[in-house]
């Protein structure tokens, strides 16, 4: 086991002029389960094809424990990697592929046998040891996958989206699996994905890319409660938070008809850049239905609702002059519906106009120009 560090690294592909990973800064703990994620093009399988040595580093250092590994080859890293698309060899049985890198290396055949057994074992594999990969299932196959990294022993385990061949119930049982056998086995993890989900429920840590670009690294929960930017804010939760511009009038954001106050310390960071506006999110459970007078409440005309059973949902359009404004959502759910969750025993009906109450608490605001956050 070993930490890992990337120090200002940058990936140019040829031909391109701008860089797919630019001076990208961070830290993997020993033995920690790292999330990198982000949309598709980000960035993220380039960070880790640089770390297993797969792509070259234009600029910056690559360390795994104290050695620089930044030209060495894939062999010496002490890295296995568990892909996408399992890279079984389909002529071997599941015991050949879990051992084939132990064969390939020149470990006695005891010590393969007792490597394969072991981490069948945690995988539950034992009964297919003697079966070919066409004989398994998906999840069966991935967890092959898995097996064939574990044996190694490696340093680090590098997973790039592994479970997005798989169904959505298998996904959410073998994410469950992975994580679980990650603490158990202590073994530093960079877990690349572009779902969101899988980066809440999995990691230690979530690092968020765009563009090549880290935007915030830290604890889930950090994460979704005091995300750095907008773009964050909307990438991270699911439902995604509602986000909007909206005018400052007198120190209040005018929403639709409506104004809701805004707290002085994030009005006064506002520049002349900002045009008089702000960037308004907050998460659906963040918000709720009140009263037709209340104060600090926007009008919503109801577009569609879900009724979950334990949760319900509303979406709606924000109501500007008396009648339904054209959304100006910059990132939400269904078409740039603004989304409150709320007592699915008290939906309202489609049509209906009703009052929004954002939790002030719970507000995240953010500077037009620079997307930053402000509060």
């Amino acid at each position: 086991m070993a930490k890992v560090i990337f120090d200002n690294v940058t990936r140019i592909y040829p031909g391109n002029t701008e860089p797919s990973v630019s001076n990208l800064s961070m830290d993997i703990k020993d033995g920690e389960f790292l999330v990198l994620v982000g949309p598709s093009g980000c960035g993220k399988s380039t960070t880790l094809r640089m770390l297993a040595g797969l792509e070259e580093v234009n600029k910056g250092h690559i360390y795994i424990g104290d050695t620089d590994v930044t030209t060495m080859q894939p062999k010496d890293r002490d890295i296995a990697m568990v892909f996408q698309n399992y890279a079984l060899y389909p002529h071997m049985t599941v015991a050949d592929n879990m051992g084939f890198a132990l064969k390939i290396a020149g470990t006695p055949k005891a010590e393969i046998r007792e490597r394969v057994e072991e981490a069948a074992k945690m995988l539950g594999l034992t009964e297919f040891l003697d079966r070919k990969p066409k004989a398994l299932s998906g999840g069966q196959r991935q967890r092959v996958a898995m097996g064939r990294a574990i044996v190694r022993k490696p340093k680090v385990f590098l997973m790039d989206e592994p479970l997005s061949n798989l169904d959505a119930k298998l996904r959410v049982q073998t994410r469950t699996q992975i994580a679980a056998l990650q603490r158990q086995l202590g073994v530093t993890t960079l877990y690349v994905t572009h779902d969101q989900s899988e980066a809440l429920t999995m990691g230690d840590r979530i690092a968020v890319i765009k563009l090549g670009v880290l935007q915030q690294i830290g604890k889930p929960t950090e994460l979704y409660d005091k995300p750095a930017n907008a773009f964050v804010a909307g990438f991270i939760g699911s439902p995604s938070m509602n986000i909007n511009k909206h005018p400052v009038v007198d120190g209040k954001a005018k929403i639709g008809d409506d104004t809701v106050e805004l707290p002085a310390e994030a009005v006064n960071k506002l520049t002349a850049d900002d045009n008089g506006e702000i960037i308004v999110g907050f998460r659906p459970e963040d918000a709720s239905l009140a009263g037709a007078d209340e104060p600090n409440a926007f009008a919503l005309n109801v577009v569609n609702v879900e009724d979950l059973g334990s949760d319900g949902y509303i979406y709606g359009s924000i109501v500007t002059d008396g009648s339904v404004a054209e959304s100006t959502a910059t990132m939400s759910d269904q078409n740039n519906l603004t989304t409150i969750r709320v007592n699915p025993r008290s939906l309202p009906h489609i049509g209906d106009t009703v009052k929004i109450k954002i939790d002030p608490a719970k507000m995240h605001l953010f500077a037009p120009s620079t997307e930053v956050r402000l509060n």
